[in-house]
């Protein structure tokens, strides 16, 4: 087969309608670039609608939720409290607390009396002060306030004072995430540039791909903005340092698939114009349905009942399509205005030999010799190959049940040295495991109030249990004057609230346990309609609605990427390859880091909606690669049937996607300086797993099965010409 020759119709065009072609592409370049400036401010601004609150994380519709709502009728506080703990080994002087809390006491960060100081029951050399914030004021800015007023204690000089508490832990998980603007975006474009340069050796085409990368991102943030604005949707730190990278890597992999076709296409055409015409005929159509099949994919997660996960779906899937964006029109319209010198200093040269062939030892394996070579290994014992390749995959598959997704402590989500852990650690030193401990919170009828505190302290676990009084004093009776009449609860709309001690900490897998026979013997109470919340109960309902999680969405992804690759490859066989497959790498990838973070970094174990995380990414992208490569092998098994076809399309795929699998691998990866576990994580599972898609999945497995099943891999369609 012969392409290219000096009579091409489409090699010949007029003058007039190249400089069309150019005007278009001059226009459609300024208008993306005039809309950097306003655009990319949003990428700055997202942190004026991002939330870390508990709120932004809490199981919908879960028990838990449901009382910390009806918990904010009860309070006069809506603030989070922050805890300052005082230590030093030769003791604290007590007086240079209380000048502490008269210091601080007039600070436009504090809401409220100050209560302490508290003196340590375990460790006397410890004391504490209970600190209510201003609600008015932002709790982060509070935190760095208070922090920032207390740098000069009164106290001496070897003393430790450390700022900790709900309110300490929460600014300083706002802290860890700000560093997504600035560290992470430069870590990822950077680690996205050296490769480019790697793949092209060139200084120009990398620019023009990571222009593109940044102007997907400045529209993906303001979509992102305006919706969280509107409260469309929920933007945390997580779902921002996701998005970040999806669209940086997302963007990237377009475009090293349209660069690739176009330099194909250089050397077929004379002039740019129909060479981009023909490059973004042969990769709109993958680049929409891997795009598309992401989008679903990741909006799967609507059907979550884990905020965080389900707020993640639309942030997800606006950035995909930002990606997409440009990569079919932005780049493009650069690429056509660059021409031949997009390349430079190798610049495709034009040639009338046929550039498609590749199976069989032709131009393809010349201009691709090392995926030639791979080709034909493939080619000579298919079914060895993917016998042996399924074999390791299910070999690390098998440690998947050894994944802990059982949920982490508080203290376990920062990887770096934080004062509200250091603070934590202290306070616990001071006053034993009561200073990790945190009551159940029970909502009862308040006609049932005596009866729900009696079943409490029946449950093994429970300390004691007492109604929230109006004064907003004890629950337990600390503090209570002996033979003193008991305060009268407070009620709220006809309930009350009833504090239940427990003897664990409360992130502990005993506390949790703890809590769910605490329900089981509340719920009990007739009349009582009780509801148990607090700390505990949270654990408890995330795990479980976690697993509810897995149970629905897993399923759903599974069914709508089956979809989309049926209606892409109108064939039935081909797409349940791809999706046994896809789930196979899934589960080795998921099997792999099991050993990684139990065995060599030894890690806490991890958050229970980690696992679910890390299947969408790697099913929605890894299948990405899968439609590339299939695509060309159909387009290719029209031309010379299937088993040229398929070996044809893995080798002029296979350095685009391996290069499109280590770009994805390294933006991931970038997640892992953002000092939180959660993120340490998916980092390493996604950024893993798509490379053994990229790498061995799609470069043995799938073309390996393709071709042992033969022409019924396209069944019932037959795009084939006979021959196998």
């Amino acid at each position: 087969m012969v392409h290219g020759s000096a009579h091409r119709p489409e090699d010949s065009r007029s003058p007039w309608r190249r400089r069309v072609w150019t005007g278009a592409a001059v226009v459609v370049a300024l208008a993306w670039i005039a809309g950097a400036g306003p655009l990319g401010s949003y990428v700055g601004r997202l942190s004026e609608v991002q939330t870390n609150e508990q709120s932004a994380f809490l199981p919908l519709g879960a028990e838990s939720t449901e009382v910390s709502e009806i918990e904010e009728e009860f309070s006069e506080q809506d603030a989070a409290p922050a805890f300052v703990a005082y230590a030093d080994e030769d003791g604290v002087d007590p007086a240079a607390v209380r000048a502490d809390a008269r210091s601080i006491a007039g600070s436009e960060a504090v809401g409220g009396t100050i209560a302490g100081p508290l003196i340590g029951t375990e460790d006397d050399g410890v004391l504490q002060l209970v600190v209510p914030l201003d609600p008015r004021m932002e709790e982060t800015a509070a935190v760095d306030r208070l922090r920032a007023e207390l740098a000069d204690s009164a106290t001496e000089d070897g003393t430790e004072v450390l700022v900790t508490g709900p309110a300490g832990f929460a600014a300083d998980l706002s802290a860890a995430f700000a560093g997504i603007d600035g560290t992470l975006l430069a870590v990822a474009l950077a680690a996205v540039l050296a490769i480019l340069v790697a793949v092209y050796r060139s200084p120009i085409l990398p620019a023009a791909v990571i222009a593109a990368a940044v102007l997907a991102l400045a529209l993906a943030a303001a979509g992102v903005y305006a919706a969280a604005a509107a409260d469309w949707l929920t933007l945390s730190g997580q779902s921002q340092g996701i998005l970040f990278i999806l669209v940086v890597g997302a963007c990237t992999d377009y475009a090293l698939l349209l660069v690739a076709r176009y330099r194909e296409a250089l050397t077929e055409h004379r002039s740019a114009p129909p060479a981009l015409a023909s490059a973004v005929r042969g990769t709109a159509a993958p680049i929409l349905a891997s795009g598309g099949t992401v989008v679903l994919g990741v909006l799967c997660l609507l059907a979550s009942d884990l905020a965080s996960n389900r707020s993640l779906g639309p942030v997800a899937a606006l950035g995909i399509g930002a990606a997409m964006a440009t990569a079919l029109t932005f780049l493009p319209a650069v690429l056509l205005l660059l021409g031949r010198t997009a390349f430079w200093p190798a610049r495709p040269r034009y040639t009338v030999a046929d550039a498609g062939s590749g199976g069989d030892g032709t131009g393809g394996q010349a201009r691709h010799p090392l995926w030639g070579r791979v080709a034909r290994a493939v080619g000579r014992r298919p079914r060895a190959v993917w016998t042996v390749t399924a074999l390791v995959l299910l070999a690390g598959a098998a440690f998947v049940p050894s994944f802990e997704a059982e949920g982490t402590s508080t203290a376990d989500v920062f990887r770096t040295d934080v004062e509200s852990v250091r603070g934590q650690e202290v306070l616990r030193r001071g006053f034993g495991d009561d200073a990790g401990a945190a009551p159940a919170v029970i909502v009862a009828d308040a006609g049932k109030a005596d009866e729900i505190a009696a079943a409490a302290e029946r449950v093994d676990g429970v300390s004691g249990a007492r109604p929230v009084t109006e004064g907003g004093g004890p629950p337990t009776g600390a503090g209570e004057r002996p033979g003193a009449p008991a305060a009268p609860p407070k009620v709220v709309g006809g309930r009350v609230l009833v504090e239940a001690g427990l003897e664990a900490p409360a992130e502990s897998a005993r506390a949790v346990e703890i809590v769910r026979s605490l329900r089981t013997e509340v719920h009990a109470v007739p009349g009582a309609e009780a509801l148990v919340g607090g700390p505990s109960a949270v654990m408890l309902d995330t795990l479980e609605t976690a697993q509810r999680d897995l149970a629905v969405v897993i399923p759903l992804v599974l069914v709508v990427v089956l979809a989309v690759l049926v209606a892409v490859l109108r064939a039935v066989v081909a797409p349940l390859l791809l999706v046994a497959t896809t789930v196979l790498s899934f589960a080795a990838a998921l099997g792999v880091g099991a050993l990684v973070f139990n065995h060599v970094l030894e890690l806490p174990g991890a958050d229970p909606v980690v696992p679910l995380f890390a299947f969408v990414f790697l099913v929605a992208l890894g299948i990405d690669y899968n439609i590339f490569l299939m695509t060309r092998a159909r387009e290719e098994a029209v031309r010379a049937g299937h088993r040229e076809g398929v070996l044809r399309a893995l080798t002029a795929t296979g350095g685009v996607i391996t290069s499109a699998g280590v770009v994805l691998a390294a933006t991931f990866a970038a997640l892992a300086v953002i000092p939180v576990l959660f993120l340490l994580q998916l980092a390493f599972l996604v950024a893993f797993g798509v490379l053994l898609d990229a790498l061995v999945v799609r470069s043995l497995l799938v073309p390996a099965l393709a071709l042992d099943a033969g022409r019924r891999t396209w069944w019932p369609g037959r795009p084939a010409r006979s021959g196998r």
